[in-house]
């Protein structure tokens, strides 16, 4: 297991998974209540999950299912997905377990999982279907591409062998389209898979503080926004927005600007994030800092003409239009 696997909790109560490689469900099932008591529970009080699969290059398929329904609600099972066997002519169809030894993990806490382009085969597939599902947001590289199962084979008598891929993924329902094989899986935020792990945090701490971004939004409406009839309606909208989504601030504005305009019809309502300025030169002592504030108005009659000059264009156009 040492071998396989680590596991920490880091900064934030953010629980960390690494899995490098994944075993058949036999022996997952042998180490059911060692992995459930020494690694699954130890990461079960964390407020989010960073599920780390840039380094996982084999796997059993049989293991898809198990490892999905701890990341999966309790009360339904799943059909995650159907795998096609050429050298049996068979079709099996995975699905999550009805029951798991321990506690599924919260589909309330966020979860990230982290990939590279060493990412391949089951990892590849249960990278996959956790983004079907809306389960995880997936941050690194796109994927190899890979095979669930290859096989080598030797070409007649010869010393020459071939590897081909001898099982396929037809994706949830058995529907037969495109999936991760060939392509691979691409990340919602890419990024290069040595800063992946330091991303997803970031995204994390920001989905982290939505709860109070959006109360001081909707304390601010309630305060001051003048349109008072349409508070209620933008509240509503604030309650039961989806930010799902959400792995950026520019994401954030972007989309509260999109929705909150879109209900009060109202183009002045705007968010904006604003980023801390390092090294921003302070104003001289005196200086007005309030922008947008007229110069002083001078004594000097002259001066006060060539001010207003400055400020005003005055004229009658033809047809005794003033302007």
């Amino acid at each position: 297991l040492q071998r396989s696997m680590s596991y920490k909790v880091l900064e934030g109560n953010v629980g960390y998974l690494r899995i490098d490689s994944i075993p058949d469900q036999e022996v997952l099932s042998q180490l059911g209540g060692f992995l459930v008591t020494h690694v699954w529970r130890q990461l079960m009080g964390s407020s989010a999950l960073v599920l780390d699969l840039r380094h996982c290059t084999g796997g059993h398929v049989s293991s898809i299912p198990y490892l999905v329904s701890y990341l999966h609600p309790g009360g339904t099972v799943l059909h995650v997905d159907t795998i096609y066997n050429r050298p049996s002519n068979t079709t099996t169809e995975l699905w999550t377990l009805p029951q798991v030894l321990g506690e599924r993990y919260s589909a309330d806490k966020d979860m990230v999982v982290l990939t590279s382009g060493h990412t391949r085969g089951v990892a590849e597939d249960i990278v996959y279907i956790l983004k079907q599902m809306g389960r995880a947001i997936v941050v690194g590289e796109r994927t190899k591409g890979s095979a669930l199962e290859l096989q080598k084979l030797r070409i007649g008598h010869s010393d020459f062998f071939l590897t081909l891929p001898v099982s396929r993924s037809l994706g949830p329902l058995g529907g037969g389209s495109q999936t991760w094989e060939g392509s691979g899986v691409l990340p919602c935020v890419g990024t290069p898979a040595e800063q992946a792990l330091e991303k997803a945090l970031g995204i994390l701490t920001l989905r982290r503080a939505l709860p109070q971004i959006i109360q001081r939004l909707e304390e601010a409406l309630k305060n001051y926004y003048t349109l008072v009839s349409r508070v209620p309606a933008l509240l509503h909208l604030l309650a039961n927005m989806d930010f799902s989504a959400i792995v950026s601030e520019e994401d954030l504005v972007a989309k509260l600007n999109a929705d909150l305009q879109a209900v009060s019809e109202d183009p002045r309502l705007l968010v904006r994030a604003i980023m801390p300025r390092e090294n921003s030169p302070k104003p001289e002592p005196g200086a007005n800092e309030q922008l947008g504030t007229l110069p002083a108005v001078p004594e000097d009659e002259a001066a006060r003409q060539a001010l207003v000059k400055s400020e005003f264009q005055v004229s009658v156009l033809p047809g005794n239009v003033g302007y």
